[in-house]
């Protein structure tokens, strides 16, 4: 029984998300291989060697591999499919573009989102906008698996001494092309790798006080900044600040909250931070309940103060 992981690069280094990944790849039990699928990705490829755990780097290098296609990647994971019992990616947004589509081409079902292994065949998984956890049960030869990495601790980025084989790439798609990408430039720490956030929601009013209210506190933690479904919906935030549900997963050590009520979609996306601070003037708000630290204040006057203090 061996494990693929579908490891996530820049083509240059290992991504943070792929060594919460191979942590859970081992914990299915057997060998762990790890597929780095890039172009000129040979730093990469040397990188994921040092993996603690891994026993195997599979290397695949074509242009056609340079931007991450899922319908390059698909065929690529595909070809070598067969020699393992668990193909297993990162439920980021990589992850999730390429394994459906694997899932498909090998007729398995894919399990989703998974927080905890409880054995080769069996995994669970949060439903119902993390209000209940399923316990999921894989009969299929080939389990392929997402794995939400705030879940499991990352595995240690050195110590391995993993072999590097390197594979044939497939042929590119006649059916897609790499056109472009335009990507968000952002000084500070990525949301979902950051040790410390601090976002904000609707209560701050716009997108002029969301900037000169937040930005400081960061800017004096060193810290993401992050903001509630409501917040970037009103336009004070970028898209890319979302956390919760249909924004992004993350579990820094220091998530604070000013002005955010704790709908449900929020609370899926950052309930497993390690210490939570909750400023809200709503006694009620639902922050509250999964918060460390709450303080029932207006947000403009905590905020500054806070800062002051620090």
């Amino acid at each position: 029984m061996t494990s693929l992981v579908i490891a996530e690069h820049d083509n240059a280094s290992i991504k943070g998300a792929t060594l919460n990944t191979v942590t859970a790849a081992l914990q299915c039990g057997g060998d762990v291989h790890v597929l780095v699928a890039g172009s000129n990705a040979g730093a990469a490829a040397a990188a994921a060697a040092q993996i603690a755990g891994v026993s195997k780097v599979l290397h695949a290098d074509s242009d056609a591999l340079a931007h991450g296609l899922a319908e390059n990647m698909t065929a690529q994971i595909v070809a070598v499919a067969a020699s393992y019992s668990h193909i297993v990616f990162p439920a980021t947004a990589g992850g999730k573009n390429v394994a459906p589509r694997v899932a498909a081409k090998l007729d398995v079902a894919q399990v989703s989102d998974v927080t905890k292994v409880e054995s080769a065949d069996t995994f669970e998984r949060p439903i119902y906008a993390g209000n209940a956890m399923a316990t999921v049960q894989s009969l299929d030869a080939i389990k392929v698996l997402t794995v939400r990495t705030t879940g499991f601790d990352p595995a240690a980025a050195t110590g391995g001494s993993a072999a590097v084989e390197v594979l044939a790439a497939v042929a590119a798609s006649t059916q897609a092309t790499y056109l472009g990408s335009e990507i968000a430039k952002n000084d500070r720490p990525e949301l979902t790798a950051a040790k410390i956030i601090v976002s904000g929601g609707r209560a701050l009013g716009s997108a002029e006080k969301f900037n000169d209210v937040l930005t400081p506190l960061a800017d004096k933690l060193g810290a993401a900044i992050g903001a509630s479904r409501a917040a970037v919906d009103a336009g004070y935030a970028a898209n890319d600040l979302q956390v919760g549900q249909t924004g992004k997963i993350v579990a820094p050590q220091l998530y604070i909250a000013a002005g955010i009520s704790g709908a449900i979609q929020h609370l899926a996306g950052m309930k497993d931070s390690k210490v939570i601070v909750a400023i809200n003037k709503d006694p009620e708000a639902p922050i509250f309940s999964v918060s460390d630290y709450g303080l029932e204040a207006d947000l403009f006057v905590a905020v500054p103060e806070l800062l002051a203090a620090l």
